[in-house]
């Protein structure tokens, strides 16, 4: 499980098909001494398994489904990704309850700023867009937002100037096809409905 509170933005150092899909090695900043192989970390809100690391980098294995779900099928060396090590007991949750199941790819309709932040719409596919609703909390490249409208299968948020800087958001624009998580608890509570 993850809040949604990004703790680096690594860079995807080397990409390789495998015989087991693909292969990434991912350049990061966190004490790799903490971390385990068989670890849990949230790539642009895609939960991946530790299988390899070095000095400063680790790597993880992607199969044919999660490339085809979600932006990870896109990557190339170079690529700034949002990076959040698994939630553990006691800790602030500091954003929402995240899986690290991404739900589907939105597209970036529109940036504009908006007095020191920026206002960001996101078309999303159907049907998802019945899990969005106002006030509430979405996972976008692995940040926990809070939903400020939403207009038929069009959702927008507001970034602070903080977000914008420190993740890798700051860098989005029209076109841009980003990872959805909805909020959880929209997602039983809409299964409740449909088998009630």
């Amino acid at each position: 499980m993850f809040t949604g509170i990004v703790t680096d933005v690594g860079r995807v150092r080397a990409v390789r098909a495998t015989n087991r899909d693909r292969r990434f090695e991912i350049e990061t900043a966190f004490d790799l001494a903490t971390v385990q192989i068989g670890a849990s970390i949230a790539h642009a809100g895609c939960c991946l398994t530790v299988v390899e690391k070095g000095a400063g980098w680790f790597a993880v294995e992607v199969s044919g489904e999660t490339l085809d779900k979600t932006t990870l099928g896109d990557w190339a060396e170079g690529r700034r990704v949002n990076l959040e090590r698994a939630a553990r007991v006691g800790d602030e949750l500091g954003g929402h309850i995240v899986s690290g199941h991404v739900d589907g790819v939105g597209e970036v309709k529109s940036v504009e700023a908006e007095g020191g932040s920026h206002r960001v719409r996101i078309q999303v596919p159907q049907p998802l867009h019945r899990f969005i609703a106002p006030k509430g909390s979405i996972t976008v490249e692995g940040v926990s937002l809070t939903v400020n409208e939403v207009e038929d299968d069009v959702f927008g948020v507001n970034l602070i100037p903080h977000t914008w800087e420190v993740t890798t958001l700051g860098g989005l624009k029209a076109g841009a096809r980003v990872n959805l998580e909805i909020d959880m608890l929209a997602r039983y509570l809409a299964r409740w409905r449909e088998t009630a």
